[in-house]
């Protein structure tokens, strides 16, 4: 009997690791749609004659659409689970994509961003929602670093082989490589995901039930701090790589649109090692808190140096660095596990999702504003935008640090 169990134990977790290996391929896939600005900023620029305002609408649609499913996506996993809401949304990756590739103005490409991130809703959010359901607790920040790590080798997409790929044809093309990529991903998800709507016998909730689970979240007092700083980290990285650094780079630095791909490619490889290692150096629920600070503080330094600081050498370590440094988020989500009771895990982590790419949507836009009035003041554009980036994770790490904190359980 005993071996009969062992056996079962084993196949399921077997499931459970190939299910968040085929979970973790549409993550990357997501990692790529919303990193591919970047690259495709200056040549989109030259193509429409866009202005930095609009450059930072098109940065930001797609995490603005994202962000704002995540109380959809939530809700979609506690009345259906995680394969009918993977099924049933991540499609419209694939219509986004070919939208975007085919898009006759600029109006429309902004319009298949916005589907796209709809598409990349759940993308995450079901990874985290599967580890925290599935695996030991003590795994939880390790399987979470190493899916963000894996999520990371989207981003090495739009490095160098995207450059190539824009410079060698248009910028179409790689809408073009990533929706047969995401028709992939879902033929995989059908025939990898299994059901696991919650049973009736358990006690199925009703759409109120859970929007009123949401809302629970934020009258607890420590979720004010847990979501202004989860709103900045990625927010600020993702201004960098998904971004900025590209027309930084060939503007500043004079780079060429592959050199660009080159370091693009670079940050990437350091962002899918970073989060694994922090997730392995989480030093658990007593001192998480005080890396999570330090790591902010550090990241807003970084930021402050790269505003002011000229030539290749310097940037490309400064660069390089933030990457590294960003992996701290993972302990984030970590902190946010440990903050919760277990029955209020998912709605928590689909609520820190939401604000982690509102957040996104809002920095691209704010820094698109900043950029656009630097401008106008004359100011050099890379010192508005990063001394902005900069300002807003201090005073995240402040309010993180001076708002109430989570009970210790």
């Amino acid at each position: 009997m005993s071996t009969c169990a062992g056996t079962a134990s084993t196949d399921a977790y077997r499931a459970a690791r190939l299910m968040l290996a085929v979970l973790g391929a549409g993550f990357a896939l997501s990692q790529s749609y919303r990193t591919l600005a970047a690259i495709l900023a200056a040549p989109l620029q030259t193509y429409w004659e866009l202005s930095p305002r609009q450059l930072g609408l098109y940065g930001a649609m797609f995490h603005f659409s994202f962000a704002a499913c995540q109380f959809a996506m939530g809700i979609g996993i506690d009345l259906q689970g995680i394969r009918r809401t993977i099924l049933w949304v991540a499609p419209l990756c694939v219509a986004g994509a070919v939208l975007c590739a085919v898009a006759p103005s600029f109006g429309w490409l902004l319009l298949g961003q916005a589907v796209i991130g709809i598409g990349c809703a759940p993308a995450f959010v079901v990874c985290t929602v599967l580890i925290a359901r599935t695996f030991p607790p003590d795994r939880f920040a390790a399987l979470s670093g190493a899916t963000m790590g894996v999520g990371g080798l989207g981003m090495l997409a739009t490095g160098t082989p995207a450059a190539w790929l824009v410079a060698e044809t248009s910028w179409r093309a790689p809408y073009l490589v990533l929706a047969l990529g995401s028709a992939v991903a879902w033929v995989a998800a059908c025939r990898v995901l299994h059901d696991d709507r919650p049973s009736t016998a358990g006690g199925k909730p009703t759409v109120g039930q859970s929007i009123r689970g949401f809302l629970q979240l934020f009258s607890l007092p420590h979720t004010a701090g847990i979501v202004v700083l989860g709103g900045l980290t990625y927010s600020c990285f993702m201004a960098m790589r998904g971004l900025w650094l590209g027309p930084q780079l060939l503007e500043r630095e004079q780079f060429s649109l592959v050199e660009v791909g080159n370091l693009a490619l670079a940050v990437s490889v350091i962002a899918l090692i970073a989060p694994p290692l922090f997730g392995r150096l989480d030093p658990g629920d007593r001192l998480r808190r005080r890396w999570i600070l330090t790591g902010a503080c550090t990241l807003a330094t970084l930021f402050a140096l790269l505003a002011v600081v000229r030539g290749p050498v310097l940037t490309i370590a400064l660069v390089l660095a933030i990457a590294l440094v960003h992996g701290y988020a993972v302990l984030q989500y970590a902190d946010v596990r440990a903050a919760y009771p277990p029955e209020m895990t998912g709605r928590a982590m689909a609520v820190f999702t939401m604000a982690m790419f509102l957040g996104v949507a809002i920095m691209q836009w704010l820094t698109g504003q900043v950029a656009g009035l630097a401008v106008v003041w004359q100011i050099d554009t890379y010192l508005a935008v990063y001394g902005f980036v900069a300002v807003a994770l201090f005073l995240g790490a402040l309010a993180f640090r001076l708002l109430p904190q989570p009970p210790r359980h």
